[in-house]
This record gives structure tokens, sequence and C-alpha cells, in this order.
């Protein structure tokens, strides 16, 4: 149990240490916007650039983790979605809730925590699933919130939107970059391998620092402004104990059914090696990533039942990411 938790305690504290950091003040309110900005626009797409540019096909092509880890993404994010909109919720805050159920934290936490576990070998896959998680979940999401909020756009207006969106981002660029890096044999000047491994090297605990940071900022419900206002309210309490409901389902889809799925397509279905199969899993594991909440932020949807997710999910994952490693590490 000690050695499990020497994986996860550095990892968490980083997250502690954003966290203890917002709540006493020693960053300001803007600190975690500003840090997350320079994580995806910088830090991140060089790390992600720089495994792409250096590995090879034969590591790249790795179907059978591609699918096992895509498909239970996809499996979760669907029943979400069909329960949300059968119980009468608007398509595109279903689509935030679907998301919210099935997008592992791969960037912020899926690397280093992996690198731990698991060996620098952990990378490459690791980045298999980022890309996946941000460019087919995250960009499908994309597309139901559009369809949901503007029914009378063009279908291929909408995908035009959709596809511009995608070609603007950084985490979706930059290894495809250095894949393409990688096809012409080129050798990398020794400066740029110097700046990539620098400027990478601060994506990790950057972003582990910025999550702490976004968890330790109080979004008070609608509720608790009114008590400060002075003002009855009884209509907003029901709505937060159906939030918190919905969140505590969420976070039981994210840490219990995806990683259970994925373990079953991953080693009854594919037949991966049990490398694989381990790193798929805990992949899989991992809490509910910022995305959902920064999507929920610019549609201007209501983002009370995805900042608990995410912020239920990461605590939880400390005990269920325990205890999965721990079963790993005792040859299970």
């Amino acid at each position: 149990m000690l050695s499990t938790l020497e994986i996860l305690l550095p990892v968490f504290g980083l997250i502690f240490a954003g966290f203890f950091c917002r709540r006493r003040n020693v960053l300001g309110p803007n600190s975690a916007s500003e840090l997350n900005r320079f994580v995806v626009w910088l830090a991140l797409p060089a790390l992600l650039f720089d495994i792409m540019a250096h590995a090879t096909w034969h590591q790249l092509y790795q179907p059978g983790f591609a699918a096992a880890f895509s498909l239970g993404c996809v499996f979760v994010f669907g029943l979400t979605l069909i329960a949300r909109l059968m119980s009468g919720r608007h398509l595109a805050d279903a689509s935030i809730d679907a998301i919210a159920a099935g997008y592992p934290n791969t960037g912020y936490i899926g690397f280093p925590l992996c690198l731990i576990a698991f060996g620098p070998a952990s990378q490459t896959p690791t980045t298999i699933a980022t890309i996946l998680v941000a460019c087919v979940l995250f960009a499908f999401a994309i597309v139901l919130i559009e369809i949901g909020l503007q029914t009378e756009r063009a279908p291929h207006k909408l995908g035009l939107k959709v596809l511009k969106s995608l070609a603007r981002n950084p985490l979706i660029v930059s290894p495809i970059a250095g894949a393409l890096f990688a096809s012409i044999h080129v050798t990398m000047p020794q400066s740029a391998e110097t700046f990539l491994k620098l400027l990478g090297g601060a994506a990790s605990p950057c972003a582990l620092v910025s999550l702490g940071l976004f968890l330790a900022e109080k979004r008070g419900s609608a509720a608790s402004k009114a008590a400060d206002a002075g003002s009855p309210d009884t209509d907003d309490t029901p709505q937060s104990a159906h939030s918190a409901r919905s969140a505590l389902v969420l976070t039981g889809l994210k840490l219990i059914a995806q990683p259970a799925l994925t373990w079953w397509l991953a080693a009854r279905v594919f037949g991966l090696s049990t490398a694989l199969v381990d790193m798929a899993v805990v992949l899989a594991a991992l809490p509910t990533g910022t995305g959902p909440f920064m999507l929920a932020e610019f549609y201007r949807r209501e983002a009370h039942i995805t900042s608990r997710t995410i912020l239920l999910s990461t605590l939880g994952s400390l005990v269920t990411l325990s205890l999965f490693l721990l079963y790993v590490r005792h040859g299970g």
C-alpha cells in the first residue's frame, strides 16, 4: 500500500499545492486560467509534439488499445446522453453531462501518473488516449451542443465551424505536427530538442497545480448567493440536491463503470498484453478533466453538475486508483 501511495502522492500533492495556494490567496483569482493557458498553448503541445516526433509507426499503431479505450469512453458517453435526454434534459446540457461522465483527465493527470507508475513506455499510449479524448470525444460533444443550440444551422456550416475549431486546438495540432515531422526522417537540432524538453517538462507539474487552482475556486450556487443577500430561498435547495445526486451518478460512471468496461474490452475482447491492459484501465479510471467545465462556461450552460463531478471524481480517484495500482503491483 505504501508503494502505491508513493506513486499517487506526488501527483495529488501538486493538485493540493495549487488548491492550498488559491485558498490562501497566495495565487490570485486569474492564476488557474492563466496557468491553464500556459499548459494548453505551450507546455503540453511541446510534450505531445516531442513524443510524436520520436515515436515510431510501430509504437503508434496500437488498434487494440485505441479501440478498447475509445469504446469505453463512447459507451459511457452514449449511455449518459440517452439517460439525460430521457429525463428531459436539453441536448446541450445532456451532452455536457455525458462528456463529464466519460472524459478522463489524460492530459493533466494521465501523463505524470502513468510515467511514475509504468515508466517512459506509457507516454505513447497516453498520447494516443489524449488524442482520442481531445479529437474524437470532445469534438463529438461540441457537435451535439451546437446542434442543440442552433438547430437552424445548415449541416455543412456546422461541420465547417467544428473543423475550424479543431484546427485551432493546439492539443490536436501539435501531435499531428509531431507525427508529420517524424515521417520526413529529419534529425531535430539539439537546440530544438532542449527547447522541447524544457517546455514539455513543465507540462505535468503545471497542469496538476492548475487543476488544484481550478478546484479551489468557490463557485457558489444560487442558493448560497440568496442566503448571502439575506433573502429566503426555497426553490434552489431541491435543485442543489438534484445537482449533487447527478454529480454522484456521473462520478460513479467515470470511476467505476468506465474502467471496468475498458478492462473487459482490453483483456477479454482484444486480448492486449498485461502492460497495455493496465495502462488502458488506469487512463480510463482517471477523474473527469476540466474540458466539460470549459464547454459549459463557453456555451453559458449550467455548470454546477460539471464542476461537482470534477471535484468528486478527483477526490474519489485517490481511492479507486490506489486500489487498482495496489492490485496491479501485487500481480493481479
